[in-house]
C-alpha cells in the first residue's frame, strides 16, 4: 500500500476517494524510561529511550491506519497527518493520532502499484 503525506501520488491517478480514516496509539512511559531520559537531560544528548517510544507509537498508528484502509478496499492513503500529544495526569503517556484519506488509485502504465 502506498502511503504519503502529499495529496497526490505522481503517476497514479485517484479513481475513488473512500473517506477520511484515523487511528490512535497511546504508549505509556514508565519510571525506568523516565529515569534514563532524565540522565540524558543531565549529561546532555539525545534521549534514545523516548525516541524509541515515539517511534513505536508512530509505527503502531500508521500500521493501524493502513489496516483500516485495506478493510474498506483502499490501495493507498494520501494526505497523512501525524499529531503527537502527551496525555495522562502527569503527561506520562504519549498519544499519536494518524489521519489520512483512503483512496483507490489506478496502476501506472506498467500495471504496477
Amino acid at each position: 500500500m502506498i502511503t504519503t503525506t502529499t495529496n497526490t501520488i505522481e503517476g497514479y491517478p485517484v479513481k475513488d476517494y473512500l473517506g477520511v480514516i484515523s487511528s490512535e496509539a497511546i504508549i505509556g512511559a514508565n519510571i525506568f524510561k523516565d529515569l534514563f531520559a532524565g540522565l540524558a537531560d543531565i549529561v546532555g544528548g539525545r534521549s534514545m529511550t523516548y525516541e524509541k517510544v515515539i517511534d513505536e507509537a508512530r509505527t503502531n498508528a500508521l500500521n493501524e491506519l493502513t489496516d483500516k484502509a485495506r478493510k474498506i478496499g483502499a490501495n493507498a492513503i494520501i494526505g497523512i497527518d501525524l499529531d503527537f500529544e502527551t496525555v495522562g495526569a502527569s503527561g506520562s503517556m504519549l498519544m499519536v493520532i494518524a489521519t489520512g484519506t483512503a483512496v483507490r488509485i489506478e496502476a501506472n502504465s506498467g500495471g504496477q502499484l
